[in-house]
């Protein structure tokens, strides 16, 4: 199943332009070295749901700007989740070599080209925001650098794999799970609503408002993933399906069981819309958007 399937025609133009954006922002796969470039360009071009990018766009959206200085945000958002399947996937990691129905980077390309695939990725994503009106002044500028870099890093997604690496074989809490998903998946998610809407000069408290809706459906988005895992086919979902559970590594279905499962999601889901609510029809692709994480397909 296409992902694009499953999100309404507006959001579907919002991923050809994120494509595209990608596409002219990756180096040439011409261009020495050519396997890193090659491995590069398959990491990201690869499909994928691009609900970060999505993100971006929506929020920014919301807040009435819709131009082209946006795919630079769109873009770094994206190559970071990239950089961050290339490296999860390692052996050294969750050792998978399926992802979005295709093998592994480094399945295709070797270990070490993967590594520096990803490291090259990440470098790329930061580039991009220092492009000239990426930002509206040199001052929301630094703060959405300081949102991508704190996304990335120990409090956010390489923290958050830390702990599921630790996690393995342990019987967590739910508080001890959330936290885990809220560092490795919700960060970044966090942090594209909130380039969307720094790009769009957004006061303290539309900020605020953004955030609460961007944790709700990063917890969301993951605790559907772990429905998923138990229930979903690998040739839908793209990659190995129970593959959790083989592990012992702790899910909320495992946690919590299916159905209470199914019960935070729609918790979830009704405090990310609840957030947005005073924007009103603006914020209609955000309303989109967090009924998607939560009731995908894959």
């Amino acid at each position: 199943m296409n992902p694009n399937t499953e999100l309404g025609p507006a959001l579907q133009t919002l991923i050809r332009r994120a494509e595209q954006a990608l596409d002219a922002r990756l180096p040439d796969a011409g261009q020495p070295p050519v396997e890193l470039h090659r491995a590069m360009r398959y990491a990201v071009l690869g499909g994928g749901k691009r609900l970060r990018p999505l993100l971006v766009y929506a929020a920014a959206h919301a807040l009435g700007r819709d131009d082209a200085a946006l795919d630079a945000s769109a873009c770094a958002v994206e190559l970071i989740h990239a950089y961050s399947l290339v490296h999860d996937d390692l052996p050294a990691m969750d050792d998978d070599d399926l992802r979005r129905g295709r093998p592994t980077c480094h399945i295709v390309f070797g270990e070490a080209m993967a590594i520096l695939a990803g490291d090259a990725l990440q470098a790329l994503a930061f580039e991009l925001l220092t492009v000239p009106d990426a930002a509206p002044d040199p001052a929301a500028g630094m703060r959405m650098l300081h949102a991508l870099g704190r996304a990335c890093g120990a409090e956010g997604m390489a923290g958050g794999q830390a702990l599921d690496l630790a996690a393995v074989g342990r019987r967590l809490t739910l508080a001890e799970l959330e936290h885990m998903h809220a560092c490795k998946t919700g960060a970044l998610i966090q942090a594209s609503v909130q380039l969307g809407a720094l790009a769009a000069g957004a006061d303290h408290a539309t900020l605020a408002a953004l955030d609460r809706y961007a944790s709700a459906v990063g917890l969301a988005f993951q605790v559907r993933d772990d429905i998923l895992d138990v229930e979903g086919d690998s040739a839908v979902i793209g990659k190995t399906a129970g593959k959790d559970a083989a592990a012992d590594k702790p899910t909320f279905p495992s946690i919590i069981g299916l159905d209470a499962s199914r019960a935070r999601l729609a918790e979830l889901t009704a405090t990310a819309l609840d957030a947005i609510a005073p924007l009103g029809p603006r914020g209609g692709l955000l309303a989109e958007l967090a009924h998607y994480a939560a009731q995908r397909h894959r």
